[in-house]
């Protein structure tokens, strides 16, 4: 489902680089986590396989299709879920999620049943018709997120997606994102959050600057560790704290 190969990204003014030689293949059906300290690289990844920032070197593909060959056709099997909750506030949660159908065309007929439904499961029913600048982070969380999901993408990629989630959201948030990789799809997301990554990844990968340190499930991390955590080989890997 996503193909990195050799992936290198450099800012400008900067001696080195942000992600460096990155290789890795995420399959159908998986949910992996992309773990790493802050500033290991991990929204550079991510922004970089959406198609948001460019990349000197390398290849991503997604559901076969090149990004840089074919940037709208990749782009149309990816939801994306930022880390930091901008969304176009002065529209109401019912026209944020008509104006994301349009862009990623879902029909007419079909967009009503599955706004509706997602709303209710986040319990946003009766807030769609208000402007989203009164909303709170929590509910600019879910809005975007439903809006991600709307056009069924192959591809569904999270950032920090549990961050400003009560308690029942981020649950249902989790069941969600296990239904849509059991229905073939794939979902990639980035936390800090060890314990979610423990309990519902199939495999996992851990960054550090800008480096694929580890990848494995963790069945692996256990036979490789002796039954040791995944935050002990978190930190053994990086040296970090990862609840910076």
């Amino acid at each position: 489902m996503l193909q990195i190969e050799n992936l290198s990204k450099q800012y400008a003014n900067s001696g080195v680089y942000a992600v460096e030689n990155l290789n890795l293949t995420v399959n159908p059906g998986e949910i992996f986590g992309f773990l790493g300290p802050n500033g290991a690289g991990k929204t550079t990844t991510i922004k970089m396989l959406t198609g948001i920032l460019p990349f000197q070197y390398g290849r991503i593909s997604v559901a076969g299709i090149d990004i840089k060959a074919d940037p709208i056709g990749a782009k149309r099997n990816i939801g994306y879920v930022p880390d930091s909750g901008v969304v176009y506030d002065k529209l109401s949660g019912a026209e944020y999620l008509n104006f994301m159908a349009d862009v990623y065309g879902v029909p007419a007929n079909a967009r009503r049943e599955k706004i509706d439904a997602l709303l209710a499961t986040f319990n946003l029913t009766d807030a769609a018709g208000n402007q989203i600048r009164s909303y709170s982070h929590g509910m600019k969380q879910k809005i975007v997120v439903i809006g991600a999901l709307l056009h069924d993408p192959k591809l569904w990629v999270l950032d920090e997606p549990l961050t400003g989630l009560d308690p029942q959201s981020s649950f249902d948030l989790k069941n969600m994102m296990r239904r849509h990789c059991d229905a073939g799809n794939t979902v990639f997301f980035s936390t800090h959050v060890l314990e979610v990554a423990e309990k519902i990844c199939d495999r996992i990968g851990i960054v550090n600057k800008g480096h694929l340190v580890f990848v494995g499930s963790m069945k692996d991390i256990k036979e490789w560790k002796r039954d040791e955590s995944l935050e002990k080989l978190f930190l053994d890997i990086t040296g970090a704290d990862p609840f910076q």
